[in-house]
Parts: C-alpha cells; structure tokens; sequence
C-alpha cells in the first residue's frame, strides 16, 4: 500500500497525519525538482519528521547528473526511496522536460535511473503512465512495454504506472486525472511478461474492495485523491488486506496526536492552516463533516488561532454524534 505524490498536498504535515492512520503505507513526497535540491534549499525542501517512515521522495528532472546529486543528497537525508516522476503532464512540467513527456525518452530516462543508482543503494523506482498522447506508437502496451523493457536495463525494477494515458496538450493536470479512461487490462499485462519485477498500480482506487481486487493483478496498490480526501480509509486497509488482528486508532485520538504534532511545529515557525487543512477529510461521510470543515477553515486562519483550536471541532463532531 502506499498514497502518491500529490502537489499541493502530500507535505510533511500531511504525510505525518496520515502515519497517524497507516503503520505500514510507504508515503512520497510531492515532486521536488532536482535543480531545485542542488541549488541548495535541501534543508527546507527535504525536512519531514522521522516517524513518517517508510517515505519515499519523488524527483522530477532528466538531467542524469543533476538527478544523481539530488538523489545522493535524498538518501543522505534518510528517504527509503527515490522515485523519478515519469507520469505528471503539466505544462510547467513538461517546458523542464520531465515529468509525463520523459515517456518519449526511455533511454533518457535509464540514463536518469542509472545515474542515481551509480550513487546510492537505496531503491530507485520510476513513476509512469500506460501511455501518452501524441504517442509514437498507437498501440499503448506495446509503447508501455517497450518504455519499461528499455528503462529495466537501467537496473529499474520496480514501476508505479496510472493506468491513464497523459494528453500533453489540451487536458489540464486535473481532466488528465479524469478524462483519460483507466485501462487497468493494460498495466496488467506487464506482470505476465515482467514477472521478476514489481508493479504498483495508481490511478481511479477509491475502495478496500477495489484494492483487495488490484492485488489480484499487481504487487501494490496507490491510493491519490481518496487517501487525501478520505484519509482513514487508510486504516481501513491496514487492518482489512495487512493485518486483521490491528485495531484502527479512533478519530478523536488521531485528532489530539495531530494536534500535539501542530502545536510543536507552530513553535518552530510553521504556519496553522497550512497545517489543519489536511484533517478536514478525516470525518469524511459523518455526521455534521461540513460543521467540522467550516470551523477548521474559517478559525485557522485567525491570528490568535492555536494547535487547540482541533480539539474545539472536534467537540462539533461528538456532539454531532
């Protein structure tokens, strides 16, 4: 199991919240650029607390050397993985030449993964599409399996792939999460011909049942949106598919660790509501969620707002309750 790299949302706030509801999701981080952890900002960009772990961070690059720098200086901060991000097609993205366009390059990106290997030896893994759009080749699994067969030479062994194409021009990030139709039939395939490998799939997974199925057919499921928007489905899955004897922890005790979590970083200088905004799924389909929401949003910004302010709607809810 593990929560993809989301920008905008899987930060090291967000990513120690939801280390409150899974012991044993692997959490990325959002992409960081390469360019911009040689630059040297490694100490702001990299920071996140330890109990986060397993964590993986994403690069997006195609420098290989340049990659091979941020991905030595990754592992020294202590990630338990690096991941290329050869799935995101933004427009920004794509003008750095990376990101979903790298799937035009596969030798460019075994070059990429073979030059992060050459420094550390912690996992290198790549994250994909099952196709793009325009495409060299019409067929998307014989492009898909002609891109992972030529990165595999790399010594990549392991594949997150979405199971959309990316359309790289026309669709913004958010219709390429919807627009694009899931063809999961198509990932599949590559674990009868790679069986050596290991294959994660992304992309449309919103239910334990749907990932109880995926496992059928992959060695991983990734959770985006419903993880961020739904975040205890994470410790439903923990105790449904990795450990029935576990007991989920209840809400309201995930809500006072957060907010000991908070307070501690408010007095390191960080802000509340970039903070609290990442608990307002937590009651996700309960009663009185929107009462819950609207408190954290409207008093998290207020000047005088504290860590405690969580503990004031969480008494909404159980008085909903």
């Amino acid at each position: 199991m593990s929560v993809a790299p989301m920008m905008d949302y899987t930060d090291r706030h967000c990513r120690y919240l939801l280390r409150l509801l899974s012991p044993s999701a692997l959490l990325y981080t959002e992409m960081i650029t390469s360019a911009a952890i040689v630059r040297g900002k490694a100490d702001r960009l990299l920071a996140y607390d330890p109990a986060e772990h397993p964590v993986a961070l994403q690069l997006g690059g195609s420098d290989p050397a340049e990659l091979a720098t941020a991905a030595r200086i990754g592992a020294e901060f202590g990630y338990d993985e690096i991941n290329l991000n050869c799935g995101c097609p933004s427009d920004r993205v794509q003008s750095g030449r990376f990101g979903a366009c790298l799937m035009a390059e596969p030798s460019l990106v075994a070059e990429c993964v073979s030059a992060m290997k050459g420094v550390t030896d912690i996992p290198i893994t790549v994250k994909c599409r099952i196709g793009i759009e325009p495409s060299p080749i019409a067929d998307d699994y014989e492009f898909l399996h002609g891109f992972v067969s030529r990165v595999a030479q790399s010594g990549c062994d392991i594949f997150v792939v979405h199971a959309r194409r990316a359309v790289l021009n026309g669709l913004s990030p958010k219709e390429n999460r919807e627009i694009p139709p899931l063809r999961y039939d198509v990932a599949a395939q590559l674990r009868g011909d790679f069986p050596q490998f290991t294959f994660i799939v992304n992309g449309g997974i919103r239910t334990v049942d749907e990932v109880r199925d995926h496992l059928q057919h992959f060695d991983g499921a990734m959770l985006g949106r419903e993880a961020y928007h739904n975040p205890y489905i994470l410790a439903q899955l923990h105790e449904s598919i990795i450990d029935p004897q576990w007991t989920p922890p209840a809400r309201e005790d995930v809500v006072a660790r957060y907010a000991e979590y908070c307070a501690a970083r408010l007095a390191e200088g960080h802000r509340l509501r970039t903070m609290v905004r990442h608990v307002q799924g937590l009651y996700a389909g309960l009663p009185n969620v929107r009462a819950w929401r609207r408190f954290l949003s409207e008093k998290s910004g207020q000047p005088a707002a504290t860590a405690g302010l969580l503990m004031d709607a969480l008494r909404i809810v159980e008085q909903a309750a």
